[in-house]
């Protein structure tokens, strides 16, 4: 037993009535920011299921406005429950002198958290035409809470669409990585702030994906940790933006239409949505992941959680970008075709690459289950990035120089160029309805794209608007 596992059962024998023996401990897959783990343990008598979340690495963590802490997720998450959104049971919230970190333990509530099979698996036909607009009425509920009976109006930032932005803007500047489709998005945003008409609590990460589906509907919302006090509209473009429809051909997280997620709001909070208003926030959602791609590969390279699956995710910003360039400056753009492959070495990068690609894939998946399994496929994904990189990434990023050189009439490095331009964007030097501004962010997104997910939706979406009607 791990010294983990042993101070666990020492804090949740003491704290949780009823709570005997702990029998398991397994942590799951997926989770990128937080760990979540399921117990098998004896309850009132009777074995039973509990689920833990908890801070990466058993950290102890300060609230930020952007993450106001795991113990207010938890309040959330019961405030909630109170008002009939499904949730599942919070036991024990840790505290300091457990010495676990931070985090919470809760009821196990079945049900499938996995986009993909959201949409596609054949049991969860019957409730998809159905979805939106439980998704909906949901989100309705939750933008109703009463902030004061719960105390969350001290736990919980204000942050209304202009802070949100600014925000944001700054955890990207703090990122270092100029990356001027964000940058263009950044203005767009800016020069479209919507004024809303009230403020309520926001769950910030209501999506396919975070939340638990039954064949009969959802049985919990989950991943409360970025809640806010802000524009309830950002919730209903948030699971419309296209990272969370997995493939799916509907807007709403895939699987269902804009108008049934609205109709559902409407029938709860009797408040109209304005869908441009909405559009708004699809538009932030994609740049907002964008930004927090990033900051996942910025974790990896500072710890304490280096595994595989960070900067898997950080090479994700691109989808988002793509996102931001059909919602925005749809049009023409060329994809590279890949180099032919230099066969003088045996054997080559390549085919030293692939080898180790297809040993997670072939090897270590087949002989691992949970949580390992799971980072092997993400490996081998990571590593048919850098096969791609191998064959179209050097001219790339040669021809990205040369168009940032005409366009900015400044030579220098790659990363020198991009920087200018991203500061020209937002000094607004380079207009924003530049053609050839956008004719270079829709080429150099398009084809970084290629390189990171060249089967993600997006693209498929940005070369139709590139073929026109």
């Amino acid at each position: 037993m791990s010294d983990f596992e042993a101070q666990l059962r020492e804090v949740l024998t003491r704290e949780v009535p009823g709570l005997t023996q702990i029998q398991a401990v397994e942590r799951l897959s997926g989770g990128a920011s937080q760990e979540t783990y399921r117990l098998r343990v004896t309850l009132h008598g009777e074995e039973t299921l509990l689920a833990l979340r908890r801070a990466p690495g058993g950290q102890f963590t300060e609230a930020t406005p952007a993450h106001p802490g795991l113990a207010v997720e938890a309040n959330l998450m019961r405030a909630a429950r109170d008002v009939g959104v499904p949730e599942p049971e919070v036991h024990y919230v840790f505290q300091r002198k457990d010495n676990l970190g931070d985090g919470f333990v809760m009821s196990w509530v079945g049900g499938e958290a996995l986009g993909a099979k959201i949409v596609r698996a054949p049991e969860f036909a019957p409730i998809r035409p159905k979805l939106a607009k439980e998704c909906g009425r949901i989100l309705a509920s939750i933008h109703a809470i009463d902030l004061d009976q719960y105390g969350l109006r001290s736990q919980l930032s204000e942050m209304p669409p202009s802070i949100f932005l600014d925000q944001m803007l700054e955890r990207y500047d703090l990122l270092n990585s100029p990356q001027p489709m964000i940058d263009y998005a950044a203005e767009w945003l800016r020069d479209h702030l919507p004024e809303p008409s009230k403020l309520t609590l926001v769950h910030n990460d209501f999506r396919n994906g975070n939340f638990l589906l039954k064949p009969d509907g959802i049985s919990a919302v989950l991943d409360w940790e970025v809640a806010h006090i802000g524009d309830p509209m950002r919730d209903l473009g948030w699971i419309c933006t296209n990272s969370w429809t997995f493939g799916g051909d509907q807007p709403v997280g895939g699987f269902g239409a804009l108008e049934d997620l609205f109709q559902g709001y409407e029938e709860v909070s009797g408040t109209p949505v304005d869908p441009e208003h909405v559009r708004y926030w699809q538009v932030f959602g994609s740049f907002w992941w964008a930004i927090g791609c990033l900051g996942m590969a910025e974790h990896y390279r500072t710890g304490p959680d280096k595994t595989v699956e960070r900067p898997g995710i950080g090479r994700r910003s691109s989808e988002c970008q793509i996102d931001c360039v059909n919602l925005l400056i749809p049009g023409a753009f060329n994809l590279l075709e890949p180099e032919p492959i230099d066969q003088a070495d045996m054997p080559t990068v390549t085919e030293l690459v692939t080898s180790v690609r297809d040993f997670l894939r072939e090897d270590v998946m087949s002989q691992t289950q949970g949580r390992t399994q799971f980072l092997a496929r993400v490996g081998g994904n990571s590593l048919d990035i850098v096969l791609r990189d191998l064959a179209v990434g050097a001219r790339h990023r040669m021809e990205e120089r040369d168009r940032l050189a005409s366009l900015l009439d400044q030579s220098g490095s790659l990363e020198s160029q991009r920087r200018t331009l991203s500061g020209r964007i937002r000094s607004r030097e380079i207009a924003l309805d530049s053609d050839a501004l956008k004719s270079h962010l829709r080429q150099t997104v398009a084809n970084q794209v290629a390189i990171d997910q060249p089967r993600y939706s997006g693209l498929k979406q940005a070369l139709a608007y590139a073929d026109g009607p």
